[in-house]
């Protein structure tokens, strides 16, 4: 097992909680925030939405609090339950529970009072500029199907995404890939072999270590990447400013790289690999062999396959928290993951970059995408995140 990729199982949480001590009142809600989302049942998409819109009010109710500890907890907390409650009403008891004891930790007094204030005022700011982002517009896609031949009837996923209002980029194509590979390229039929052999639900070429990445990054969450994000979040020497800034950078980033890899999924409508492999007869490739029963390890996602949704996250994620660390010494990063092998392990990695590869490794071992489309998401994610790092971790 290579030294920076390593397993250790853990009784803490599944949802990415860390052994640390309670850092700031930024990251203890992130925290929560994550698992109210989980209890909704929300799909990834429209999570990662919320999230962004939770943590860009804590942000802006921290940059409006003041320097006084008791206003900037309370703001956070003020921030964070009005956003919740407002897109999630159905955990409104539950939210409001955990916003009771938060208030109840801070000293009464002005200072209290106007956090309260600014989180709120934050929070309405933000969910008025965001009410219109295109996430509720209607679904207009339209299978392609010959008239009068079946195709399955199963809804796909947010294709008005491509629609929606971006945080930072410019419009959702800013940064749309080039096409993926001819059909009858060397490059097709390469990550074609590559993936029928190691992605499939029976295979004799994965190993162990690659069903155990497979299986973890199965879960497409938001609380599995700000699980990475609180390893950074969590060294010594921040405090809730720098954190509301940098939990704010991430939540957009995110929400941008959902909406650009949704604009390109289904700009170019490639074929997933259960579809590719069963039919390979007619990609007019001689080096692609058809395998009728052929079913990847885990359940396709119901999009277009390229490019692949979690390498652009998980580059996206990367290159934004190495921005932040910049030259100083990069903590040790990990999170946990629901759906591993054992439930609620930990992955570590030493680095940005071997965390990024091993997501975009997973998505071959799982069998829903190509090589290509993983490389392809890590280069999306890096620009968006180099983006997010220059306009967002450098404003005051």
């Amino acid at each position: 097992m290579k030294p920076h990729q390593f397993l250790t199982v853990t009784l803490l949480a599944v949802l990415g909680a860390t052994p640390q001590a309670r850092a700031d009142a930024v990251t203890d809600w992130n925290t929560r925030a994550g698992e109210f989302v989980v209890e909704a049942r929300i799909g990834t998409p429209p999570a990662i939405r919320l999230m962004a819109i939770v943590q860009t009010a804590v942000h802006q109710a921290v940059a409006a609090a003041g320097a006084d500890p008791a206003a900037l907890d309370a703001a956070v907390a003020a921030a964070s339950r009005a956003v919740l409650a407002k897109m999630m009403p159905a955990q409104d008891a539950a939210i409001g529970s955990t916003y009771a004891k938060a208030l109840a930790a801070i000293p009464d007094g002005q200072a209290k009072q106007a956090g309260i204030a600014a989180g709120d005022g934050a929070a309405a700011a933000v969910l008025a500029a965001r009410a219109d982002d295109g996430a509720s517009a209607p679904d207009r896609y339209r299978p392609h199907a010959a008239a009068g031949a079946y195709v399955p009837t199963a809804s796909v996923a947010v294709p008005q995404w491509a629609q929606r209002k971006p945080w930072m980029l410019a419009h959702p194509a800013q940064f749309r890939p080039a096409p993926p590979p001819a059909l009858n390229s060397r490059e097709w039929a390469r990550d074609f072999n590559e993936v029928r052999a190691l992605g499939g639900r029976v295979s004799t070429a994965r190993t162990a270590e690659q069903t155990e990445i497979a299986r973890f990054w199965e879960y497409s969450l938001p609380p599995i990447y700000y699980g990475v994000v609180r390893s950074v979040a969590l060294a010594a020497g921040r405090d809730v400013v720098r954190n509301a800034r940098l939990y704010a950078a991430v939540a957009q980033a995110m929400d941008d790289a959902m909406i650009a890899v949704v604009d390109a999924k289904y700009h170019y409508n490639l074929w997933r690999p259960v579809t590719a492999i069963r039919n390979a007869d007619i990609d007019g490739n001689p080096a692609t062999e058809l395998d009728a029963g052929w079913t990847p390890l885990i359940d396709t996602p119901m999009y277009p396959e390229y490019p692949a949704a979690h390498t652009i996250l998980a580059a996206t994620v990367g290159t934004v928290l190495k921005a932040e660390v910049g030259r100083g010494t990069f903590p040790l990063l990990s999170t946990a993951s629901p759906t591993a092998v054992v439930k609620g392990a930990t992955r570590q990695w030493t680095s940005s970059d071997a965390f990024m590869q091993e997501v975009a490794d997973a998505r071959v071992y799982d069998g829903v995408h190509y090589r290509f489309s993983s490389d392809t998401g890590v280069a999306m994610g890096r620009r968006i995140g180099e983006l997010a790092a220059s306009r967002s971790l450098a404003a005051p």
